[in-house]
């Protein structure tokens, strides 16, 4: 393994300067990578950001993720129930939540409802749509996707629209579309933004020993490019933060064979 770094811990690495921000707004990574590229920012280079146990408190220091006794709850800040989250955050943009859709177009519209069929007849039925609607109007958001394929990143439009994203087609004239602010994806080929024409999807970095041509043929619409710079790898202090927050080492079960961050290049 190429120096110790897994490609768990590259996106991680690349997930927490998502989060990088000198305001005070509630960090919120749902899954692994997520929550810990938060944990991580916290950390490190954005100290204002504010974290929660998940539950109904503020904390002062990011709590690991996995099992824990009752005794290492972390020191609470605040008592932040799940019906005043919206006033302090969700609804004043203080928020800046970074997901896993099971979709997402070329525009950013995501998908956590149903693939295929119709509406009240679907293929397959998922979770509906959540908090998703909202979420994508109201605060910033990031995706991470740990497996890049056209399944996920789909031609066309998504197959039901559970966020709203960029797509000029949906814009209704004189409509307010301020509020939507999509940052970037991660997945494990490279790092996206949303500053293609019209706010496509655009590819700023890509892994090491990955090629743009290795990511455009794994998604389903044109891609733009972006600066197209090496994604950088966690240093040793990125490294032993990762792994103090990870103390079950969950993340090696993200991404499938838990690879090496350096793609070995093939002949």
């Amino acid at each position: 393994m190429s120096g110790n770094v897994t490609l768990a811990e590259l996106c991680i690495f690349a997930a927490s300067e998502a989060f990088r921000d000198t305001r005070e707004i509630i960090a919120t990574g749902v899954g692994p990578v997520p929550r810990l590229g938060a944990s991580l920012a916290k950390l490190t280079h954005s100290p204002g950001l504010m974290m929660t146990d998940g539950e109904a408190f503020l904390v002062e220091q990011p709590v690991p993720i996995g099992p824990r006794g009752y005794d290492d709850r972390p020191k609470s800040a605040g008592y932040l129930p799940f019906s005043r989250f919206f006033d302090a955050a969700v609804w004043t943009g203080r928020r800046h939540a970074m997901v896993t859709p099971t979709q997402i177009d070329r525009f950013g519209q995501t998908n956590l409802s149903y693939l295929g069929g119709t509406y009240h007849k679907p293929k397959t039925q998922m979770l509906g749509v959540r908090g998703f609607p909202g979420n994508s109007v109201y605060h910033p958001n990031s995706m991470f996707v740990p497996a890049h394929s056209p399944r996920v990143f789909v031609a066309g439009e998504v197959d039901m629209v559970s966020s709203a994203g960029y797509n000029p087609a949906k814009r209704v004239a004189g409509g307010n579309y301020a509020g939507i602010d999509l940052r970037r994806i991660i997945t494990n080929l490279c790092v996206m933004d949303f500053g293609g024409k019209d706010h496509a999807v655009r590819v700023v970095s890509l892994h090491p020993g990955v090629t743009f041509e290795e990511v455009q043929a794994a998604t389903g619409f044109p891609l733009e490019k972006g600066a197209l710079t090496e994604t950088p790898l966690p240093d040793a202090e990125a490294l032993a933060i990762i792994a103090r927050l990870d103390p079950h080492n969950i993340r090696a079960t993200v991404i499938a064979g838990n690879p090496d961050a350096v793609k070995e290049k093939t002949a």
